[in-house]
């Protein structure tokens, strides 16, 4: 099988950020890309597997040891597997202001909470999520709307031909058997993936934990425990309401999206692009593609979430706010192909509400023209 490396608009950040810290983390998915992007940037750096036996018992024979051998540049995949190391680690990067420590992780949280307590000050943070439309290039961008829906943005669809149903069930059988398993104690795992099956049907609509919780048979409280097992997993984010109070945005109910399309492909049994023409949930799967797409924009740039969405309780909605310190973009997601000016109207209200504090809008919608207007920008996706 032929393996083509696809360019990750992250590497110039991780390579900037390597030279002021001793430690950089690259979080992400799992099949991201994180371990090969870090090997094809550092190829002199010694690489080592904590879900690897063999790895682990060599390091936990003496990790001060081994951290200081390979002060130079060493690779540690999966490290929040080994959350004995992270001390370690502190004292040698002290120890060794010149010293090089690359680590990866899929879960989100486990790492994070380490990286807080052992490393603050030592460690430069960073999300490596599945390649983004700019990251395809022009070519594979053009492909039909459906195919890049189906297809998602795992690089083994892209750069060894895996076919994406393939991938997504290998991905969600893997998840399901290694990670849920060790993060929660599940007694009933089909009402864990009747869960996840019934968050796939509900992207882009606000999480209702005690909805979820009548229809799974299981507690609201367990229902948010999985969500965020999800989240620590990197399968679904949150996207947070708009206030201009800071502290509702965290209270009022976010929206849920995937990181990937595919995957919500697979868990709502969709097994090829033809039948997403006529999947009453495409439109929303559409809209998940272009959130997803902003997010990774984000992260890819070594910059932090500021994703939001407007609702009001006239149900007036906006898909997609950009806080951009007091100042605001907004955008609505149509998966139309031909542009209708009533697509504007609740931007147009939004601008009312925000006055000059909002400096741009925009329709970001599945037609083949971008067109401009005084009032407003309208945008085919492919040109995020």
């Amino acid at each position: 099988m032929n393996t083509q490396f696809i360019h990750r608009e992250l590497c110039s950040e991780i390579l900037r950020l390597n030279a002021f810290f001793p430690v950089v983390v690259l979080s992400g998915p799992r099949q991201s890309g994180k371990t090969t992007l870090s090997k094809k940037l550092f190829p002199d750096f010694h690489y080592v597997d904590m879900m690897r036996p063999t790895d682990r018992q060599m390091i936990e024979a003496s990790p001060e040891i081994f951290l200081k051998q390979y002060a130079n540049g060493v690779i540690i995949d999966e490290a929040q597997h080994y959350p004995e190391l992270f001390p370690y680690l502190k004292i040698v990067a002290d120890a060794l202001p010149n010293s090089h420590f690359i680590l990866t992780g899929s879960n989100n949280f486990a790492l994070m909470e380490k990286v807080t307590e052992s490393l603050a000050g030592r460690a430069a943070t960073l999300t490596l999520l599945p390649l983004s439309l700019h990251e395809l290039g022009n070519e594979k961008a053009k492909l039909p709307t459906d195919t890049l829906l189906f297809n998602g943005g795992y690089p083994a669809v892209w750069a060894k031909q895996v076919p994406a149903a393939d991938l997504s069930r290998q991905y969600y059988n893997l998840y399901i058997e290694r990670d849920v398993r060790q993060l929660i104690n599940i007694k009933d795992l089909s009402k864990f993936q009747i869960f996840i099956r019934l968050c796939a049907g509900r992207i882009g609509t606000e999480f209702n934990a005690q909805s979820l919780s009548n229809e799974v048979g299981v507690s609201y409280h367990t229902i948010n425990h999985w969500l965020s097992v999800l989240e620590a997993s990197y399968l679904i984010f949150r996207l947070h309401p708009f206030y201009q109070n800071i502290g509702k945005r965290l209270v009022k109910t976010p929206k849920i999206y995937f990181y990937d399309t595919a995957i919500i492909c697979f868990l709502l049994d969709i097994e090829a692009p033809e039948q997403l023409k006529t999947h009453p949930l495409r439109g929303a799967i559409f809209e998940n593609y272009v959130v997803s797409e902003f997010l990774k924009n984000r992260y890819h740039a070594g910059k932090p979430n500021n994703l939001l969405f407007y609702r009001d309780q006239s149900q007036r909605k906006v898909d997609i706010i950009q806080q951009f310190g007091h100042q605001y973009h907004a955008y609505e997601v149509k998966s139309a192909i031909t542009f209708h000016s009533e697509f504007t109207g609740n931007l147009n209200y939004l601008k009312n509400l925000l006055g000059d504090a909002l400096v741009k809008r925009q329709v970001i919608y599945d037609g083949s023209s971008d067109l401009d207007t005084p009032e407003n920008g309208i945008l085919n996706f492919r040109s995020l």
